[in-house]
């Protein structure tokens, strides 16, 4: 760029330039490092534009040096990656600057007698541009006398000697004016003037002459003031004054010069008067005049070139540029920060020249950073390794920057690295489980304890806060029992705790804190119930009514007589239900208490009579502290007769008493009935989707020969009641005595109470019954036909084998026995008269004439009364329960049934169909035979 920009002059883009990739999210993506003149140039973060800061003056910055620079380097980010770049910006020139002349006016002198072709300097112009802006030419008004030769010095400052071009005479022109302008070669260029006048002076025929016209010497730059640089000696072959000379610096030369270095007027020793500085300046043309003191002199001039040389007096400089920073010589940077992640900037600068300047720069402090070097002049501080601020928070770092100067001069600077917070460590309860406890009946709102979790994290990072995990206690949630400060972590108890209902609660509790993403951890405070003794005896045994019972004992019970027990029960625990029995009143009226076991026994002989009632007071006490005591009023009554033998103590000791939780009783006893329930409505659906299936496929042919019907119905009848196996039927006996046979009438008044399935089991005393054979009916032969006997529902029945017409088939009617028959074309009256459901239908066609008269039935066998002490009973099969065909044979014993030649069964097509009752009383032939004795089995229990 040129100089003199205007501020905000855009230099150019190094997004653009440079074909980088930028974030739009992020408002950061180039960085400018801190640099010595950081000011001039200004970087824009968002897409690396740079523009000018202020105003560049070329001149001021730079001064003659050929090429000016200004350097810095800018941090490009891309995804958490960071690029360095080194930026170098060239300062042109441009003409902005005349040559000026350091005086206005001057004034030389010349002898007249000077030779043609003398030379008298001439003070050169100065102009502070550079290059073809600066000094290209000068030039002289017009004259007769003088011209002017433009020369460059070593330095190369341009300056104009004024030549003698005709002889002099004082007497005729004793001065001249002329006027020397100085031209640059900018466009437009510039130019500057002075006016000098000549003044011819009388003449000396003789002038000093120097050793040398010139002399070009070397000073090092750290030479001390007073070093004396050059001896001068100059001859002037005069006597007297015209022979005596004196030295001096030109006119010519500048203030600079004679600030910097002095010459002895006599003697013309060039000394040092001030030090130099080689990175000021490293080139000085002077000019030494020798005169002598004779009436008009002629000086001699000697020019004198002196190289200031370097040496290693600058010690390097160092200047860190942190990435991020909010204090001067601090950087912060996060702890999560990646392996290689830029910290800092740092930049060199040693104005020795060669290999003074050369600068190597060294990081010590710790290893988890390092440097890299980035440029010739410049090094960055990334991170080395895993950073965590938990462990260091700050890192104290030296650098040092040393040049390869002989002896090397170094620079050391400290530097510190603070470490940001990141949520990275979650609350930390000291504990895992805090055990506290609690004594019950506590008052709402106790203090219970604090917990406390820490996390070492800082600021909103380490801020914690605590809360209660959500669950259920007892079908309560559980902020319905202690509260919990979210700050200090302080719980409290929210109800009154009662041991006897629970004796621990487990509260889990959150910390967490305040940073994004939050983490959390969870603690366990057991709260366990301390138990009081807050709860009387309570007794059970013997039942009291308003406080007392009525306890009865034989009027002549002995000494020893056990009489009852008191059994107490307390609901506290440990030493709080330990319990004590003893009588508080009435202890002189005979009786006596075990103190442990509650044990009321007889102390004496007893004289009460049966009219006589004994009060006596028992008191049951806890062992608590204050004890708890509850009392009841025993009354013994006196009855007559024998006490009976009382268990053995050893019995006693060892009885059990089973106490069952009533809920739990409860639900053992529904789940029971649900399950009997579901199983008898899945029964039933099955049996009636069998009887569905059955019954459309029912219409046979009845008219099967005999003799084959029935072998094939006795081996059915035989299958289906052997074949059975299992527990389907409970087996129970008939009481002694009882009769078998009784009406009808009474075998259904009792049928409410026969719904107990059995399996029969003939008892070793059958009972007989004889069967006497029934007349003929007009139409059905004179031959006498013995009758078949069957067991249908709960009773025997006698039925002729002689009607073809008897059947048992389905009438498809319901689950009614009488229904069940080919007799069911009966009017209605005769259905309301059938006998009860349970009952076998067995009309034949013998009774139909008979108008169903009592020869149509056989004795039926009846259950006796369930009510009897004994409890035995006939059981009989349940209305929905069916034989299954395929059921397994059991053992069983058969019954003994007279032959009987042709019969035909009443269930005759049993092998198609199924029956709400199918039993036949004998597993044999149901054809009878010649005998005329039965054998029915007796139900007894198994």
């Amino acid at each position: 760029i040129r100089e003199e920009g205007a501020p905000g002059t855009v230099i150019g883009n190094l997004a653009k330039d440079m074909s980088l990739s930028v974030s739009h999210s992020s408002k950061t993506n180039f960085r400018m490092m801190k640099q010595f003149n950081d000011s001039f140039i200004r970087v824009r973060e968002s897409d690396g534009q740079l523009i000018v800061g202020e105003r560049i003056d070329r001149e001021r910055l730079c001064r003659h040096t050929p090429q000016c620079l200004i350097t810095f380097d800018v941090v490009n980010f891309s995804k958490d990656r960071y690029k360095l770049i080194h930026v170098e910006v060239e300062i042109s020139d441009i003409n902005d600057n005349s040559p000026e002349f350091p005086n206005r006016e001057s004034v030389v002198e010349i002898s007249e007698n000077a030779a043609l072709g003398s030379r008298i300097p001439l003070n050169p112009a100065l102009d502070a541009d550079v290059g073809s802006n600066y000094i290209q030419s000068y030039q002289i008004s017009v004259n007769s006398h003088f011209t002017i030769d433009v020369l460059q010095r070593a330095d190369g400052v341009k300056y104009a000697e004024l030549i003698l071009m005709k002889e002099l005479d004082r007497e005729t022109q004793s001065s001249y004016n002329i006027e020397l302008v100085a031209k640059d070669g900018g466009s437009p260029h510039r130019s500057g003037s002075t006016k000098i006048t000549v003044r011819v002076t009388d003449f000396n025929d003789n002038s000093p002459v120097f050793d040398q016209n010139s002399f070009s010497v070397s000073l090092p730059e750290d030479a001390p003031v007073g070093t004396v640089i050059l001896d001068l000696n100059a001859v002037d072959a005069d006597e007297g004054l015209n022979g005596e000379v004196v030295y001096g610096f030109g006119k010519q030369v500048s203030h600079e010069i004679r600030e910097l270095f002095q010459v002895d007027n006599k003697s013309g020793r060039l000394t040092l008067r001030s030090p130099v500085d080689f990175e000021s300046k490293s080139t000085y043309e002077l000019d030494v005049q020798a005169i002598d003191l004779g009436a008009n002199p002629t000086p001699s001039v000697c020019k004198i070139i002196i190289h200031v040389t370097d040496v290693n007096d600058n010690a390097p400089e160092i200047s860190i540029t942190p990435m991020t920073s909010i204090a001067t010589g601090v950087a912060y940077i996060s702890e999560a920060a990646d392996k290689d992640s830029l910290v800092a900037l740092i930049s060199t600068l040693d104005r020795d020249s060669g290999v003074n300047s050369q600068v190597h720069c060294s990081l010590y402090g710790h290893d988890h950073f390092k440097l890299r070097q980035a440029h010739e002049d410049s090094y960055m501080i990334v991170t080395a390794a895993a950073l965590d601020r938990e462990r260091i928070s700050e890192y104290n770092l030296t650098v040092m920057a040393e040049d390869f100067g002989s002896p090397p001069l170094r620079k050391i600077t400290q530097f510190t690295i603070r470490l940001s917070d990141e949520n990275d460590n979650a609350p930390h309860f000291a504990r895992a489980v805090y055990e506290v406890s609690v004594v019950e009946n506590n008052a709402p709102g106790a203090y219970i304890t604090t917990v406390e979790a820490s996390d070492a994290d800082l600021g909103i990072n380490g801020k914690i806060t605590y809360r209660l995990v959500d669950s259920v206690i007892m079908g309560s949630p559980m902020n319905t029992f202690v509260s919990l400060n979210s700050v200090s972590g302080s719980v409290y108890a929210l109800r009154s705790f009662n041991y006897e209902v629970m004796k621990q609660l487990d509260v889990h509790i959150q910390a967490s804190d305040g940073g994004s993403p939050q983490l959390q951890s969870t603690a366990i405070i057991r709260l366990k119930i301390v138990d009081q003794n807050d709860n009387q005896p309570y007794i059970i045994e013997p039942s009291l009514y308003k406080g007392s019972a009525e306890v009865f004992l034989p009027r002549d019970a002995s000494a020893g007589y056990l009489v009852t027990q008191i059994r107490a029960t307390d609901a506290d625990e440990g030493i709080n239900a330990q319990l004590s029995f003893k009588i508080t009143e009435g202890g002189h009226l005979g009786f006596s208490i075990n103190k442990d076991t509650g044990k009321v026994l007889v102390s004496r002989k007893l004289t009460y009579d049966l009219m006589n009632n004994v009060k006596v007071t028992v008191a049951v006490s806890d062992n608590g502290s204050p004890s708890l005591t509850s009392t009841a009023m025993i009354i013994f009554s006196f009855i007559e007769g024998t006490p009976p033998s009382q268990p053995s103590s050893a019995q006693n000791s060892n009885e059990e008493l089973l106490e069952w939780d009533m809920s739990i009783a409860i639900i053992i006893v529904l789940a029971g009935s649900c399950s009997v329930l579901l199983l008898a409505i899945i029964l039933i659906a099955t049996m009636c989707s069998r009887r569905k299936k059955e019954t459309s496929d029912g219409n046979f042919d009845e008219k099967v020969e005999t003799p084959n019907m029935e072998k094939v119905e006795s081996s059915r009848m035989d299958s289906l009641i052997v074949n059975h196996k299992g527990k389907a039927f409970d087996a129970h006996s008939f009481p002694e005595g009882l009769p078998l046979a009784s009406s009808n009438t009474t075998e259904a008044s009792s049928e409410d109470s026969r719904q107990t399935t059995g399996i029969f089991e003939p008892n070793s005393r059958p009972m007989e019954a004889k069967l006497k054979g029934y007349s003929t009916l007009p139409g059905y032969g004179k031959e006498t036909v013995r009758p078949i006997t069957i067991w249908k529902g709960n009773s025997f029945t006698t039925i002729s084998a002689r009607d073809p017409q008897i059947s048992g088939k389905d009438s498809g009617k319901g689950d009614s026995d009488f229904n069940d028959s080919d007799s069911d074309i009966s009017a209605d009256v005769h259905k309301k008269e059938s006998p009860p459901m349970n009952s076998l239908w067995a009309c034949t066609s013998e009774c139909k004439v008979l108008g169903h008269s009592d020869r149509c039935w056989s004795p039926s066998a009846t259950r006796p009364n369930t009510s009897l002490a004994c409890g035995s009973h006939l059981s009989t099969f349940s209305k929905t329960a069916t034989l299954p065909r395929d059921a397994r044979k059991e053992n069983y014993y058969s019954a003994h049934l007279p032959k009987t030649n042709g019969l035909q069964s009443v269930y005759e097509k049993v092998q198609h169909q199924e029956f709400d009752y199918i039993l036949v009383g004998p597993p044999t032939p149901a054809r009878i035979q010649e005998t005329d004795e039965i054998s029915i089995p007796e139900y007894t229990n198994s």
